[in-house]
């Protein structure tokens, strides 16, 4: 239990999860306080997955991430559980609004966004490293945002954060970036992380 206590610490992980669920309450008051409709915008809704995951992105580092080479534990594990569990930081709080007067859904696009850019960013850790990973998620869903399209596959391809849940192309977009992402940053340590000088 020391262990996981000193990890999460040096993680950062309870400043940051304090920050995801105060995103997420945000915005759930901020669609409660404006606006007539129970269902939330599914561009809002978009945002707010990118918001959370941003706010999870500092985890994926420690201080000094090369010290993980040198241990004799096992940490491919260890990273992959700590992506499921961000993960269901992201996921949770919004499903949970599902049962309010602001829902944050439907269930399938939380999901599978939630899913594709925590991937994507788990791969920009692992290769552009931790301090940089959240830039190409933020790109690319506010590209998707902006200008959605729908009408040819490439379009859904990619605009897969804005398809509807049902997107067959959206879907396997972002398994597959799930996927990267997962197997990237679980078989080695995140990039252009080192320790600080004394």
């Amino acid at each position: 239990m020391r262990w996981l206590a000193l990890y999460l610490r040096s993680r950062r992980a309870p400043a940051a999860l304090v920050v995801a669920v105060l995103g997420a309450v945000l915005m759930w008051g901020l669609w409660s306080v404006f606006s007539n409709s129970r269902e939330v915008g599914v561009q809002m809704v978009i945002l707010t997955v990118l918001l959370l995951v941003a706010a999870l992105t500092a985890t994926l580092s420690g201080p000094d991430d090369a010290l993980e080479k040198t241990a004799a534990l096992r940490w491919p594990p260890r990273r992959a559980a700590h992506l499921l569990v961000a993960l269901l930081v992201v996921v949770v709080p919004l499903l949970v609004t599902l049962a309010t007067g602001a829902r944050f859904g439907p269930a399938g696009l939380v999901v599978r966004d939630a899913a594709g850019l925590l991937g994507l960013t788990a791969l920009g850790a692992a290769t552009i490293g931790t301090a940089r990973a959240w830039f190409l998620p933020l790109g690319w869903t506010l590209g998707a945002v902006l200008f959605p399209h729908s009408d040819q596959l490439i379009g859904r391809i990619l605009t897969w954060q804005a398809q509807a849940p049902a997107s067959v192309a959206a879907g396997l977009t972002a398994g597959l970036l799930a996927a990267a992402g997962l197997m990237a940053y679980a078989r080695g340590v995140p990039a252009a992380t080192t320790a600080a000088s004394p």
